[in-house]
């Protein structure tokens, strides 16, 4: 009866995670309402400045890269009773399915609603994510490549999505910051966003979730070039966390004992 219930935790896994993908790629050949998720960023809300430049979202392609390499590796038949897919059972069913639903909700312009859709692909990777710490350090070089680092990967750029999803969901309701200026906002959700990815490197010792920040930091900087208030606080967050990553002595992701 176990191993039933590891075959069919296998193909659900498998078959959500594909299907994730396939709903983002028809969100850009075939969008709804005619309008990519890009271009709905671009036009209806190029005013909210924590988003980061265009170049930025070409990491969906290094996530799902990870996350379909992770599903044809969780399922094949000798991973089937592996510790680290049991205790992430169904969260990544979980967000792919919310991912899908996010979609919808954005591409069909509920934006708010579209924020809490997001905070249910945020939730179960968070679970994935502290579930998988424990055994990170012992993890095989397949297993970082094929397991924790897709999983960081994706939880990281979902917290980074999260806050701009935020951001425009205040946006399109007509929020007015409580008469702080814009660019100030904007610079303290990029202060927030690095420490909460420097506790993360600190405490659990991921690189992959702050090297994530710094990506998307450089990028928000790279978009308001002109804009001295904000692109030298996001360089300035991008340039602590590269330190962060650099001096930080735990590092739970290296495996001190290397085996393939």
């Amino acid at each position: 009866m176990k191993l039933n219930r590891d075959l069919i935790r296998q193909v659900v896994t498998f078959i959500a995670i594909l299907s994730a993908f396939g709903m983002n790629v028809l969100a850009n050949v075939a969008p709804i309402n005619g309008l990519s998720i890009g271009e709905i960023s671009n036009t209806l809300f190029k005013q909210v400045l924590i988003t980061p430049a265009n170049y930025a979202f070409i990491i969906w392609g290094l996530i799902y890269t990870g996350l379909i390499s992770l599903a044809i590796y969780q399922g094949l038949p000798r991973q089937r009773q592996n510790p680290a897919f049991r205790q992430i059972g169904y969260l990544l069913t979980a967000s792919s399915a919310a991912q899908i639903v996010w979609v919808i909700l954005f591409q069909t312009r509920l934006f708010v609603l579209s924020f809490w859709a997001m905070l249910l692909i945020l939730l179960p990777l968070l679970i994935a994510f502290l579930r998988l710490d424990d055994s990170r350090a012992k993890a095989t070089n397949r297993q970082r490549w094929l397991v924790y680092r897709p999983v960081s990967l994706y939880f990281a750029w979902i917290s980074v999505a999260t806050i701009v999803n935020g951001a425009i969901a205040l946006d399109s309701l007509g929020w007015g910051g409580w008469g702080v200026n814009p660019e100030i906002w904007t610079v303290i959700m990029m202060v927030l966003g690095t420490a909460i990815a420097t506790t993360l490197t600190l405490l659990r010792g991921d690189q992959v979730y702050s090297g994530v920040f710094v990506w998307a930091l450089s990028a928000i900087a790279v978009r308001h070039l002109e804009t001295f208030i904000i692109a030298a606080p996001a360089f300035g967050c991008a340039l602590v966390l590269v330190l962060v990553i650099s001096l930080n002595p735990k590092s739970k992701i290296q495996n001190p004992n290397p085996r393939p």
